[in-house]
């Protein structure tokens, strides 16, 4: 009897180690693409922040010529 419940258990342990490595597998997984978004929102704040402040004094050079006149 002893030895059917240690088989049990084991059975147990083996199923709920498969599922937590599994679930490890999930958030391994979404921690990558969490990055992957992460440097693509880089790269686009990389590209846009010189292109508006080149907007920005470029709007205000025109301000600034249309003023002393």
């Amino acid at each position: 009897m002893a030895d059917e419940q240690v088989i049990k258990l084991l059975e147990e342990i083996r199923d709920l180690q498969k599922a937590h490595m599994a679930n490890y597998k999930e958030a391994v997984k979404n921690q990558q693409e969490s990055i992957a978004i992460q440097k693509s929102a880089v790269r686009r704040q990389t590209i846009s922040i010189p292109v508006i402040v080149v907007v920005v004094v470029g709007s205000l050079l025109f301000l600034a010529l249309l003023l002393r006149h």
